[in-house]
């Protein structure tokens, strides 16, 4: 299986999950539903909502009130994801999503945080709506988890003794765990026993490091218009992921201390942005995060066989491939 058959097993319930969002950003505050649906039309992956109804699905059909509750907490996932979208781009000063203007640069910084704020509110109201209170804990632990990861990001900026573990951390935060609490709610919505619950989270704050860690080596290695933002841009925020980690492990003491010189300086031009990845990719910083990645998605792979034999098994397993193997 790969993953557009993955995508098709559950066509229908994407289908009425992407309906959700449009309902749920409904607003007497025009620039709400403006903003929302400016990102949510903007051409996201839909990755969390579809791990979340695979999971629920791969221990039986989605029916009845069970699909509805699929549905709703599926939105209520992409929901969270789109409110972090809008406070990040805010804070890395972001002109570009997706490979189309950023809603900051388009509506102002201001629109942009307070519109996050709402669908943030809107997520938890959702929430108590669906009423477990074991999802809601999931969920919500996963939010507080989330700007954790965000505020130990920016604590680290420009820090060129982060260590690996350090930064694996910070990608649990600020990426892995919203994919963890969607398998994990999958798992629960379906009463799914509590050792295939607990396999379906691993698998997914897994597969989520892969995921963040690919974004990083494309980050060094993809063009622009293929990305979907400004390649370099992490860099002129000062911010190394594991491409430079390694190559800073690796290089010499005049590299390493010209690289602290980029990151600490007030601009970033595009020479310097160059000059550190032909750095990264001579020192195989890019190649070493591939290879961490698949290593994390071997462990995702391996938490699926808690999981009962089925086609949405099978479409997690090519989830899992397709997050080393796809290119933005």
């Amino acid at each position: 299986m790969v993953i557009q058959d993955a995508v098709a097993l559950v066509a229908d319930d994407l289908k009425a999950v992407e309906r959700a969002f449009k309902d749920h950003l409904k607003s007497g505050v025009p620039l709400i539903e403006q903003i929302g649906s400016y990102l949510l039309g903007s051409g996201g992956k839909r990755f969390r909502p579809l791990v979340l109804l695979l999971t629920a699905r791969a221990f039986g059909p989605l029916e009845g009130r069970r699909r509805e509750r699929a549905i709703l907490l599926a939105s209520v996932v992409e929901f969270i994801h789109t409110a972090t979208l809008l406070h990040d781009d805010v804070v890395d000063n972001a002109d570009l999503r997706r490979g189309s203007a950023s809603a900051n640069a388009v509506w102002g910084n201001e629109a942009s945080v307070l519109v996050g704020d709402y669908i943030f509110s809107k997520s938890f109201r959702l929430m108590v709506d669906d009423g477990d209170i074991r999802i809601l804990k999931v969920l919500s632990d996963a939010t507080t988890q989330m700007a954790e990861g965000e505020v130990a990001q920016l604590l680290h900026t420009a820090d060129v003794d982060l260590t690996e573990e350090q930064y694996i951390s910070v990608v649990i935060g600020k990426t892995a765990i919203l994919l963890a609490a969607a398998c994990q709610t999958g798992a629960i919505l379906a009463g799914a026993p509590g050792p295939a619950e607990r396999a379906a989270a691993a698998f997914g704050l897994k597969v989520g490091i892969a995921f963040q860690l690919m974004d990083d080596c494309l980050d060094y290695v993809s063009r622009q218009a293929d990305l979907g933002k400004q390649v370099g841009k992490d860099l002129q925020e000062g911010m190394i992921t594991l491409p430079l980690l390694h190559t800073l492990r690796s290089c010499t003491p005049a590299e390493r201390e010209r690289v602290a010189a980029i990151l600490e300086a007030d601009e970033v031009g595009d020479a310097e942005v160059h000059e550190v990845i032909d750095l990264v990719l001579r020192h195989g910083g890019h190649t070493y995060t591939r290879q961490r990645a698949e290593a994390f998605v071997a462990e995702a792979r391996a938490q699926l066989a808690e999981l009962p034999a089925s086609p949405a098994r099978d479409a997690l397993h090519a989830l899992a491939d397709y997050v080393i193997t796809r290119d933005r």
